[in-house]
């Protein structure tokens, strides 16, 4: 406890910390207020947002509800959050390994980084645009009639305008953060939507344990230390490392010596981060639309090979998110697109091609295709444990469940919320552990692998 006082008395001391830090607590209570401003022209009783509460707990749309603080369901201004930048920010990402044009302004440097910066945000505000109408027609469906007092065109239009401009307004806070604040801004908004659920779903977790007669107090405290060593697995995952070493030549430039010196790639265990568990979800929700759609024609076209019964069968097998078909396939699809998306974010071939130039090699491999090779070798033998346990933490929440978890904190168990809550906070303990080592003070820790020490 003395050690915390110390270093929080340490932090203040800091004018530059100290600033930035109170920055980002104001711009995160801005975004929290905004999830709460109802978009103009519905009626805020509490009482009409009940069926889009409900829809918002489970499937993808839990998800947006989740990315967005709760926003989603809420019919907020900001009820489309975050999501439409990221989306746009992974379209360009991929559009990078397939067109010319987008390679060549990644190498450009920040001049190259502020076009492709511009292309995201145009493509954000696309997105925005057919997302918002297709949000408020889902509104429209969950809301009873007298929720509305607008004419429902002026309704859309003036809907669509401000909750496009509630996300551009969004994003442009994310980017204050990360240049005036600490963490990255668009990760730590998405993380305090996250995080704002946890007190709610630890106090009805409590209360109906509680309830319990005689082992409710027990369980409780099984479950803390449950939930403890997942978080502590969930660091491993997420700060686990290879190190392959990296030589470079010596070099003798008139008095002085350059290179000569060892150093070390780190490869991450898990490169691709919570997007495959993103992408997992997104196309298991594909399955439910598809048979949804095709009952309606599967007796007539191919009544002879399928029926609406079997149709049925497989929607409530992946509806099910408790059940061993739905949690299989989500494991199966975490694996794949933990390689897929590795596979397109690390390049083995430019790392090699970085070294050569250099004057650095892996002690034992020759330079150029030797080295792409055995740095793809790596890669893929680590990435296989690392989707494993990717898929693992992925469907942790549903066995919380079914030992009797709530619906609400299961969540925290496992999946994309685990993940997203450790590795912000992990990255904005390194920020400040930074500030507090470049000023000669004490870091937050005594030892592990958090120090800015270690992270250098």
């Amino acid at each position: 406890m003395k050690k915390l006082i110390e270093t929080l008395k340490n932090i203040y001391k800091i004018e530059d910390l100290r600033s930035r830090l109170g920055l980002t607590l104001l711009l995160l209570a801005v975004y929290r207020f905004g999830s709460f401003v109802i978009l103009p022209g519905i009626d805020p009783n509490p009482a009409n947002f009940a069926a889009l509460r409900s829809q918002s707990s489970d499937g993808i749309l839990g998800l947006l509800n989740m990315f967005s603080g709760g926003a989603f369901s809420n019919a907020s201004i900001f009820a489309l959050g975050i999501m439409p930048y990221i989306s746009a920010s992974i379209v360009i990402q991929l559009l990078g390994f397939a067109v010319p044009y987008i390679q060549r302004l990644q190498k450009e440097g920040e001049s190259g980084r502020r076009k492709i910066n511009q292309m995201t945000r145009y493509l954000t505000v696309i997105i925005l645009v057919f997302q918002g109408w297709a949000y408020l027609a889902n509104l429209r469906f969950q809301l009873p009639e007298s929720a509305f007092v607008m004419s429902a065109f002026a309704f859309n239009v003036s809907s669509t305008i401000v909750m496009a401009a509630g996300s551009m307004f969004i994003m442009w806070l994310g980017e204050r953060i990360t240049d005036k604040g600490i963490g990255n801004g668009i990760s730590m908004i998405i993380m305090i939507g996250i995080i704002a659920r946890l007190p709610h779903s630890l106090v009805q977790e409590f209360g109906s344990r509680l309830a319990e007669q005689g082992k409710g107090f027990i369980m409780i405290i099984i479950e803390m230390l449950i939930f403890l060593f997942v978080i502590a697995a969930t660091i491993l995952l997420v700060q686990g490392t290879r190190k392959v070493p990296v030589q470079y030549a010596k070099r003798i430039v008139g008095n002085k010596q350059y290179g000569g010196v060892r150093q070390y790639i780190p490869l991450k265990i898990n490169a691709a981060g919570v997007m495959p568990i993103i992408f997992a979800q997104a196309f298991m929700f594909i399955p439910m639309m598809v048979g949804a759609q095709a009952i309606m024609f599967v007796p007539i076209s191919l009544a002879g090979l399928f029926s609406s019964d079997t149709l049925k069968s497989m929607m409530s097998s992946f509806s099910n998110y408790d059940g061993f078909v739905y949690n299989f396939t989500m494991f199966l699809m975490v694996i794949v697109f933990t390689y897929f998306y590795t596979a397109i974010t690390v390049n083995p071939n430019q790392m090699s091609d970085d070294m050569k130039k250099n004057g650095g090699f892996i002690p034992g491999i020759k330079p150029g295709k030797k080295t792409s090779e055995y740095l793809d070798t790596v890669m893929s033998r680590i990435t296989l444990p690392g989707s494993i346990f990717l898929g693992l933490i992925t469907i942790l929440p549903s066995f919380a469940r079914i030992l009797g978890v709530s619906s609400e904190f299961s969540h925290f168990f496992g999946g994309t919320s685990l993940l997203i809550l450790v590795g912000v906070i992990l990255d904005t303990l390194q920020q400040i552990e930074s500030h507090l080592l470049m000023r000669h003070y004490d870091g937050l820790l005594k030892s592990g692998r958090i120090k800015g020490r270690t992270g250098v």
